[in-house]
């Protein structure tokens, strides 16, 4: 290896160790539950995004299965050449149901998807006025557009009222359009949709939100957007396939017009190969179990709620999260990434958040109860917290 490389990697190594910023990876023994196995030792899983047990459930396996049986381990191609085979097609009218919008395209996954929708969309000659607090895939799909980009302060619709009126009377955009979270991934708070509607028909923006923890989470499953019921406001609904729906893959929801633009101008999906079959076949059925069992998001919810309550009861700071999403948020990264190994040590599997995913000197841990954990489950979990958190004098 060069010289030059194993210089710059050695240092920058030790520069991101010493600041408590560099993670190991775990490998599981098995499968990502509410309960994990590594290196033969079993922990209470609390950092999986598989919020309702559909990675592991019996019938999205089985599906998954059952399509690769009948449409091969990988579709073989791109989807412009001769990669669309029928369960693509039943894939996306199926999202597009699922987000009560016209038409839906699919993408290999959530990063793919904002890096491919928004770049087909926007150019240099536009503006993009982003949330500071949007997913790293979001600001590399607005930088992949040449677009301006203009940040704005976290869920402060002052702040997007002056800066899209700014944007507006500049005169210097073709287009302008406001991207956001749905459900903010680190501290579980949710944009506020009705506000940034009424805005953006103010000022004529073009609105797309990013609903990767809001699908299978709010509005009864079926997002954020729907939660608020702005289906007709919102141009861009773009989610996962491996959050709550506990397989792989992204996709927007949208216009038919929109759609049949992304498909013939959208990058990632004109140069990687679709979905696997098996993927597909799991997606639809994780989206079928979860419309026929409304219990299953009621399930979540409800761990949810029990879980943030007896954290609170134990003196742990959530910060101001309104999902799932149950952060305990430290401030210190030396500190969050001590903490973190202390409860894994304990049987709680959680991993440390720190910069650069979140901005310094805000290190927590974020745990996901989900729809399969059981209250035994939350309550030894909290029980470690407790004991962890006294000991390190934390609580």
């Amino acid at each position: 290896m060069s010289d030059v490389l194993t210089r710059f990697l050695s240092q920058k190594l030790a520069e991101v160790k010493e600041k408590g910023l560099y993670s190991p990876i775990d490998v599981l023994d098995g499968a990502n539950g509410p309960l994990i196995s590594i290196d033969g030792k079993e922990k209470i899983n609390l950092a999986s995004n598989n919020y309702l047990g559909f990675a592991t459930h019996p019938a999205v396996i089985q599906a998954a299965n059952d399509a690769t049986t009948i449409y091969g381990a990988g579709a073989g191609a791109v989807r412009t050449i001769n990669g669309t085979l029928a369960i693509h097609e039943e894939l996306e009218q199926r999202l597009a149901r699922f987000k009560w919008t016209e038409a839906a395209i699919a993408f290999q996954s959530g990063f793919n998807c904002n890096m491919g929708a928004i770049s087909a969309v926007m150019t240099k000659n536009d503006a993009i006025l982003s949330d500071e607090l949007n997913h790293a895939s979001i600001i590399d799909g607005c930088r992949l557009s040449r677009a301006e980009i203009i940040r704005v302060k976290h869920s402060d619709m002052a702040d997007l009222a002056q800066k899209a009126k700014q944007a507006v009377e500049s005169g210097r955009y073709d287009k302008i359009m406001y991207i956001t979270d749905g459900v903010f991934s680190m501290d579980g708070d949710v944009a506020n949709l009705p506000e940034i509607v009424e805005i953006a028909e103010k000022y004529q923006l073009i609105v797309y939100v990013d609903d990767a923890h809001g699908s299978g989470v709010m509005g009864q499953g079926a997002g954020t957007v729907k939660h608020f019921g702005l289906q007709a406001s919102v141009d861009f609904q773009m989610g996962t396939l491996s959050k709550a729906i506990g397989v792989v893959g992204g996709y927007v929801a949208g216009s038919r017009q929109l759609i049949s633009w992304l498909k013939s101008q959208s990058r990632p999906f004109l140069f990687s190969t679709s979905l696997t079959p098996g993927a597909a076949g799991a997606v639809i059925k994780a989206i079928d179990l979860m419309e026929t069992d409304p219990g299953i998001v009621t399930a979540l919810w409800d761990n949810a709620a029990y879980f943030k309550e007896k954290l609170i009861a134990a003196g742990y700071d959530i910060g101001v999260s309104e999902t799932p999403i149950t952060p305990v948020i430290l401030g210190d990264e030396k500190l969050t990434q001590t903490f973190a190994a202390k409860l894994i040590a304990e049987g709680v599997y959680v991993k440390p958040i720190v910069f650069p995913t979140v901005p310094l000197g805000a290190g927590r841990v974020r745990n996901m109860p989900t729809a399969v954990h059981t209250k035994q489950m939350l309550d030894e979990a909290v029980s470690i917290y407790k004991k962890v958190g006294r000991d390190m004098g934390i609580i």
